[in-house]
């Protein structure tokens, strides 16, 4: 995923991009769970770190779930839950150990929609292993606390350093915007009802803020 025209951050703008990319990353603990659920979206890693929980024996039943968006409609034009499971059989998930729920378009209709082919699997989880991008790890979370308080819940996502993660989109600046976007949504998305809310740390809202006074504003909404 790269925009048309790449860009590079300053070394200031790179350490307050820095500062939320740790904030957005949980750090929880990996554990067992009765099924992970892998969150779709235009990074394949989810797919393979959600594979590799298979392999591990953290879980024994996947559900991939997401439909297409603008960004990933050309990428995975059958949707990405659909491509996301033939990724993960293609290491060796077994096709029997895999859910797909191909029609979520964000990230609460992920969670909620996922819920529902799990019950219709006649499968109701305590635990859950929550797979995300890197950056979307606790608006995820937050969102799966409030559509699903019952269940106990672990996020992770693909181990890659925040260096790593600007050289695998090959477009600094569309990075950047992605972390400040995902970071309003956590201070906004609770407002309206979508997730419950995160203390944000005073230097993780000074680095967004100057970060948005520098223009990197694409992915924020209105």
């Amino acid at each position: 995923m790269s925009s048309s025209t790449p860009t590079t951050i300053t070394t200031a703008q790179r350490e307050k991009a820095r500062l939320i990319w740790d904030y957005h990353r949980m750090g929880h603990q990996l554990r067992s769970a009765d099924v992970a659920i892998g969150l779709g979206s235009h990074d394949l890693g989810v797919a393979t770190t959600t594979a590799n929980l298979y392999h591990q024996g953290l879980v024994k039943k996947i559900v991939f779930t997401g439909g297409n968006s603008p960004t990933t409609a050309a990428v995975f034009p059958r949707g990405e839950a659909v491509h996301y499971a033939e990724h993960a059989t293609g290491l060796g998930v077994p096709e029997d150990a895999i859910l797909v729920e191909p029609d979520a378009a964000n990230t609460g209709q992920n969670i909620t929609y996922s819920r529902r082919v799990l019950e219709r699997a006649g499968l109701r989880p305590a635990t859950v292993l929550l797979v995300t991008k890197p950056y979307m790890e606790r608006r995820s979370y937050a969102t799966i606390r409030h559509l699903w308080p019952e269940a106990d819940v672990v996020c992770t996502s693909e181990e890659l350093t925040f260096e790593d993660y600007l050289g695998s989109i090959g477009d600094e600046k569309l990075v950047v915007d992605m972390l400040v976007g995902d970071l309003q949504r956590i201070v906004e998305y609770p407002r309206r009802g979508f997730a419950i809310a995160q203390t944000v740390p005073e230097d993780v809202q000074n680095a967004y803020t100057g970060l948005v006074d520098a223009g990197f504003t694409s992915r924020l909404i209105a």
